[in-house]
């Protein structure tokens, strides 16, 4: 009952979670990446060319071409254009 949510917070009682957001979160699992991998990720996500996010993040071109191939494989993705959705899409970027 989403209305007693507010209610049940303002008194201290136990905290709501939606049903839904639960079972998302649940279903999504927890992420294959590493957390630079993810970083990586989700700067190529806005379409950035791996100079630019090896400058953004401090790392070389190789360096950042080479997470996200691993990316690309740990998720099973053909592109990191791919790779990027399906994380998305799962919450782990």
């Amino acid at each position: 009952m989403k209305h007693r949510a507010p209610r049940s917070a303002y008194l201290g009682d136990t905290p709501y979670v939606d049903p839904e957001l639960a079972a998302e979160a649940i279903s999504a699992g927890d992420s294959p990446l590493s957390p630079r991998e993810s970083d990586v990720l989700a700067l190529a996500r806005d379409g950035a060319p791996a100079d630019e996010i090896a400058r953004r993040v401090s790392l070389s071109t190789g360096t950042v071409r080479n997470y996200l191939a691993a990316t690309i494989a740990k998720l099973g993705t053909t592109n990191r254009h791919e790779a990027a959705r399906l994380a998305a899409e799962r919450g782990w970027i």
